[in-house]
């Protein structure tokens, strides 16, 4: 999958916000005494290594994850700054709320979080749903050669059966 590059000040990201306006999930910056909890969520439902990366969200002042929260429930997340500087990711959202909208509204209001902080590009690392990305915001795909910063990264040896 390849990286992309999303324009912070581009149109598309100015649209997504007002697009993304209307799931009835709360979308907020999580809390210092969330962080096990948002973390093993994170490990249950995705994957350790995405669990790794939002252990970093927590380490970052200000906490750099959105969490979507409903009557008391996490149904997902939203990176920025983890594996890098400037990247956005990981994010998913629960398998039962997708569908409502909840991704992209974490998604836009990431973006908006980042050009706040200065950014002025967003990068997506190993993006996963290219056509999503290069629809919603007009992201561009990063031509490479080799998987950038993932490139060599140390996986679990798949155990045999």
């Amino acid at each position: 999958m390849p990286d992309m590059l999303v324009n912070l000040y581009g149109s598309e990201v100015s649209a997504l916000a007002k697009k993304a306006n209307g799931n009835f999930a709360t979308i907020r910056p999580a809390l210092p005494p969330e962080m096990n909890l948002v973390i093993e969520w994170v490990r249950e439902n995705f994957s350790d290594n995405w669990a790794s990366e939002v252990s970093v969200a927590f380490s970052r002042q200000p906490i750099a994850c959105l969490i979507a929260v409903e009557n008391g429930t996490l149904l997902g997340f939203a990176c920025y700054d983890t594996t890098a500087r400037g990247f956005f990711g990981p994010t998913g959202v629960a398998e039962e709320a997708r569908g409502r909208g909840i991704g992209l509204s974490l998604f836009s209001d990431c973006l908006q979080t980042m050009k706040t902080l200065g950014h002025a590009y967003a990068f997506i690392g190993d993006a996963g749903p290219v056509d999503f990305y290069k629809s919603a915001v007009g992201a561009i795909e990063i031509p490479a050669r080799d998987k950038g910063i993932y490139e060599g990264m140390l996986r679990r040896p798949k155990t045999q059966s």
